[in-house]
């Protein structure tokens, strides 16, 4: 048996296990948005959104490069038996990660109100006080998890997201729940929901710490000499910095679009704060649905880049390259049904989950609209873990920056015309990650050292997800019609109504969650028959999975 074979057969398994928890962690999340979304109002949900927005960056700054180039670092040594290697390599990251937790939270801290006025919401300043602690404990959790992804070992991991979730879902609601009822201001209601945030991940840290203890002391001591501290603190940041700088681009992007969008609302339309923040807070809806699919990239960016580390240490280059392409493919998978379920469905989503938006057919609009950029994302983000994997770490960074670029333009010219305003953040979304995606996917057929074809890769996935798409629009637009419209004001034959305004808008809500169901319902069956008739998973594909030979030949794929 090869020195790679472990990693090749626990590349999926690593994803399975990821991926197994992040449908949890989403699970509790729908528990905890959806809700909180309704609780809040959309000015309050712009709030929560805006303290997001700099925890964001701050965390990229902080994190966003470390975690890649320590589980790549501890893959490599792993592989080649190097235990020592591993254990200073780590040691040195969570110094790193400390120092850097510890300015992020002290920004966070100290600056509430400078940040809120930076970001043109000046109502937001509770919310970044009371998310500022988790900026801290995140730093030395996400060492944590390089260190354990670094060994495929993904549980520890999925498990401690889930800590975070379910800590977020019941300390939040709570609190946000209980300050609206007080008669607190919205904004304070914001705070109570991100402060269960804070609490969730300084609990998923000390999980996180115990598992790193327990798996130190099983361990035995290896032989090597590992490398001097300057060095491997030297490599870390020529892994880090690259990676770190094109995150940041993302998250700094998103920081100055937030800005932008209130500025111009407010300046270049003549919009009040209160109202700019209610249309923020409708487009915030909508971007949290729209960032779902890559949510679930997560597993797939986590175990490419030490699988294909690992078979490029004992320099078996074919295999690296057979993995990145079943990785796009698995992306395939995922993201177009995904996508295009936005598309087609946008506006019931939208009626279905918040009911309480102040314009559902605006946000249903951007949804639709944020379904094709949510397909680009997901390609994006693995394509980045691709090169990165490669070695080809300092051109996601120049891709990025192209199309963050594109994104702040568009996005001020659009969003200061009358006729389009909020719409404006949608439509450049769009153009952002569109030109980002292209441009990861022309320099991978490039660089990859094996013949890479997309038709293969993406061809099968699109025209089945296609069908999908119309499938679930024809099903859910035909029970629509019969089933919501059943709702509104019943009358009988003297023109009493048979329901008062609030019993019709329950029945049309529960129709159109019928409706809903139904198509989502007809699309998962209609998406898996043409996955299976078509072929567009290969034996090859699931030989990398757990159990793959059971699941091909059950499925008769040859």
């Amino acid at each position: 048996m090869s020195a790679s074979t472990p990693k090749k057969n626990s590349f999926f398994g690593g994803a399975a296990i990821l991926t197994a928890g992040i449908i949890i962690v989403k699970l509790i999340g729908a528990l905890y948005k959806v809700p909180l979304g309704n609780i809040l109002t959309d000015a309050g949900f712009a709030d929560f959104n805006t303290a997001y927005d700099i925890y964001s960056l701050l965390i990229v700054i902080s994190t966003g490069g470390l975690p890649v180039a320590l589980s790549k670092m501890v893959s490599e040594a792993d592989a080649l038996g190097r235990t020592n290697q591993v254990n200073k390599v780590f040691q040195i990251a969570v110094v790193a990660f400390c120092v850097l937790g510890t300015i992020s939270f002290l920004i966070m801290a100290v600056f509430p109100r400078q940040l809120a006025d930076a970001m043109n919401n000046s109502r937001a300043r509770w919310s970044i006080l009371a998310l500022a602690p988790a900026v801290f404990f995140i730093c030395p959790m996400s060492a944590l998890r390089g260190y354990f992804q670094g060994h495929s070992l993904m549980t520890p991991t999925a498990i401690s997201q889930i800590i975070e979730a379910i800590c977020k879902l019941v300390i939040g609601l709570l609190l946000a729940n209980a300050a609206m009822k007080a008669g607190l201001d919205e904004s304070l209601a914001a705070a109570g929901a991100i402060l269960g945030v804070s609490v969730g991940v300084a609990l998923a840290m000390f999980y996180m710490y115990w598992c790193y203890r327990s798996r130190r002391s099983r361990q035995k001591k290896g032989r090597d000499v590992p490398d001097g501290s300057r060095e491997i603190l030297t490599t870390l940041a020529k892994l880090a910095v690259p990676i770190t700088v094109g995150a940041s681009i993302i998250a700094a992007t998103n920081i100055l679009d937030s800005a932008i969008l209130m500025d111009r609302l407010q300046d270049a339309l003549g919009i009040g704060e209160d109202a700019a923040r209610t249309l923020k807070g409708v487009y915030n809806k909508t971007m949290t649905l729209y960032n779902l699919p890559a949510s679930f990239m997560v597993p797939l960016t986590s175990s490419v880049i030490p699988a294909v580390s690992a078979a490029r240490a004992v320099r078996n280059y074919r295999q690296g390259a057979q993995i990145s392409e079943t990785t796009l493919r698995t992306t395939a998978l995922l993201a177009f049904p995904a996508g295009i379920g936005l598309f087609v469905l946008g506006e019931p989503i939208i009626r279905l989950l918040y009911p309480s938006t102040a314009d559902l057919v605006l946000a249903g609009w951007m949804l639709s609209v944020l379904g094709i950029a949510s397909i680009a994302v997901c390609f994006m983000l693995v394509s980045n873990s691709i090169m990165q994997a490669h070695k080809l770490v300092t051109l996601p960074m120049a891709t990025t920056l192209i199309g963050c670029i594109l994104k702040l333009i568009v996005g001020y010219i659009l969003i200061g015309n009358p006729d389009i305003n909020i719409k404006g953040g949608a439509i450049s979304t769009v153009a952002c990650f569109g030109v980002i995606a292209l441009l990861d996917l022309v320099i991978i057929k490039l660089a990859l050292p094996r013949s890479l074809s997309y038709a293969r890769v993406f061809a099968k996935p699109a025209a089945a997800a296609v069908a999908m798409g119309a499938s679930a629009w024809a099903v859910c637009g035909l029970l629509s019609k019969v089933l919501v419209k059943l709702g509104p004001f019943q009358q009988t034959a003297d023109g009493v109504p048979v329901l008062d305004e609030a019993g019709s808008a329950v029945l049309s809500w529960m129709g159109n969650a019928l409706a809903v169901m139904a198509a989502i319902g007809v699309a998962v069956i209609v998406y898996f028959a043409l996955i299976l008739l078509t072929k567009a998973i290969s034996k090859e594909d699931l030989a990398l999975m757990p159990k793959g030979d059971k699941i091909a030949r059950l499925l008769r794929i040859q």
